[in-house]
């Protein structure tokens, strides 16, 4: 128990590096982005992000999990640093100069042939945030949270406040004066892609901040060590790119397989539209992302430390059990409060809200089998997750291309759900192969279906919204008690009667 407290407190510190951040983008980028644009325009910016996501797993190619593991394994652990830190510069690096050499291909490629510095600016941010990403695992291996999350709160403050600048200020400056002194910097051609140079500014403050992780390595490669490092990374890159593939494919496919209607006269405009509102209900959803992203932080460093430990099995089979708990309350907490969180997007997007419920359920199987991947890690198995990770990658492939033209966005939330639902079934029955962990299963259960019944329950129950708080506040309250009773008064009776 301990352990488990350990963990918990260890995630909760890291929590602020990674839930004030998004929190505050949540509250004031989001709801700013959805009032202030058109649905085709928040379209591109959440299309262009998906492109992020994916391109930053494949610039740190898993190398801060081969960090972890490698400073546990290692004694010179200064040198895996540098090892990891060169390799993913020098990669960063080239990248950079690939896409300033072929923008205008790739921006053609994408479908936006008129705006080739988007490419530019993407592959900036995600080579500054890929640079930035060992330092932030040196900095979690050295338990040093206050400052990661000092790091992590400027960085989002700095894109917010710039955010609040080009697209508030500067408008109205200009409108009152067409000399302002801020016409040096701004351009009303630009548009939306101020939301990107606001994020470059910010990854380079957040670089300069890093400098002195950056600073204290030795340049110079251990190339027996590299060789090592990058064969244990291989498949983790495998995973990551499959995983991203499952995140964000169903942003891209959209684009390509979203059905249009005969009536519609900007068919550009309607595509992006429904990516926009896509992207902005997924955002809803964004409180199970920051819990798992959160757990992340802290648990992959305590896995491979618990590893030494005589009761892990014991502790991983708690750990996944109070990790579901949590996942659960945050489900019932956003689907029973709705009526609140709704708010937090434009009225025009939420036309989408009906795949909230999918998503959250989505992203709770996706934790979960984060939490079953420790038995590949442990045991240097990292290919299984490759196969795990590229299986669910054609499940969400094929899923999109069938459910999409019939289903629009609504048929990406359900192929998001099975394939991650897929993930955490597989990972488990092969984990129980290769390293058995004792699940409480059956309980684990009990509350999925409870938690599942509840939310039927409380849909059904929706006559007015005075009754609807009601219904909200018990049901929520019935399963908090169900928890304690389970997990608290219950294990306390046992402990009484063996002590007896």
């Amino acid at each position: 128990m301990n352990q488990l407290k350990k963990l918990a407190g260890q995630t909760a510190v890291y929590g602020l590096g990674t839930i004030v951040p998004r929190v505050l983008n949540y509250l004031l980028l989001t709801p700013f982005y959805t009032y202030l644009f058109v649905e085709s325009k928040y379209g591109v910016i959440t299309e262009l992000y998906a492109y992020v996501a994916f391109l930053l797993v494949l610039l740190t190619y898993g190398m801060e999990t081969t960090y972890f593991r490698f400073s546990e394994s290692e004694q010179n652990k200064d040198k895996v640093y540098s090892n990891a830190l060169i390799s993913v510069f020098f990669t960063s690096i080239l990248f950079v100069l690939f896409a300033v050499i072929f923008r205008q291909p790739l921006a053609s490629a994408i479908l936006y042939p008129k705006n080739p510095e988007y490419i530019v600016w993407l592959a900036v941010i995600v080579s500054l945030d890929a640079v930035t990403a060992i330092p932030f695992a040196k900095l979690r291996k050295q338990n040093q949270a206050g400052r990661f999350v000092m790091i992590k709160i400027v960085n989002v403050v700095i894109n917010i406040v710039l955010n609040l600048f080009f697209f508030v200020l500067c408008p109205k400056l200009i409108a009152e004066n067409k000399d302002s002194i801020v016409a040096i910097v701004y351009s009303k051609k630009i548009g939306v892609g101020y939301a990107f140079i606001s994020n470059i500014v910010a990854s380079a403050i957040s670089l300069l901040i890093l400098l002195p992780e950056l600073t204290k390595i030795k340049l110079k490669i251990d190339k027996a060590l590299l060789k090592k490092m990058l064969s244990y990374t291989f498949p983790l890159l495998i995973v990551g790119i499959a995983g991203m593939v499952n995140e964000v494919a169903d942003k891209i496919f959209l684009k390509y397989l979203v059905t249009i209607p005969e009536t519609v006269k900007d068919k550009s405009a309607y595509v992006l539209a429904q990516i926009g509102i896509y992207g902005a209900n997924y955002k809803i959803a964004v409180l199970m992302s920051i819990f798992i992203q959160m757990f992340r932080f802290a648990a992959e460093p305590f896995f491979f430390a618990q590893a030494k430990e005589k009761n892990s099995n014991k502790t991983y089979a708690d750990v996944m059990k109070y990790f579901i708990i949590f996942g659960l309350l945050i489900f019932l907490g956003v689907m029973l409060f709705m009526d609140i969180f709704q708010v937090f997007i434009g009225p025009a997007y939420r036309v989408g809200l009906h795949i909230v419920p999918i998503v959250l359920l989505a992203n709770l199987f996706l934790g979960i089998s984060f939490n079953l991947s420790i038995w590949y890690k442990l045991n240097n198995m990292t290919k299984y997750g490759a196969v795990i990770s590229i299986l669910s990658a054609i499940i969400t492939i094929i899923l999109n291309i069938v459910l999409i033209p019939s289903y629009g966005y609504t048929g990406s939330a359900w192929a998001t759900f099975l394939c991650y639902l897929f993930m955490m079934l597989f990972s488990y029955f092969l984990g129980q192969k290769f390293y058995p962990v004792k699940y409480e299963i059956k309980r684990i259960a009990i509350y999925f279906i409870v938690a599942i019944i509840f939310y039927v329950i409380h849909e059904f129950l929706k006559f007015n919204q005075v009754f609807n708080y009601i219904s909200s506040f018990l049901l929520m309250g019935i399963f908090f008690y169900l928890i304690y009773y389970f997990e608290i008064q219950q294990r306390h009776i046992i402990s009484t009667n063996e002590s007896v």
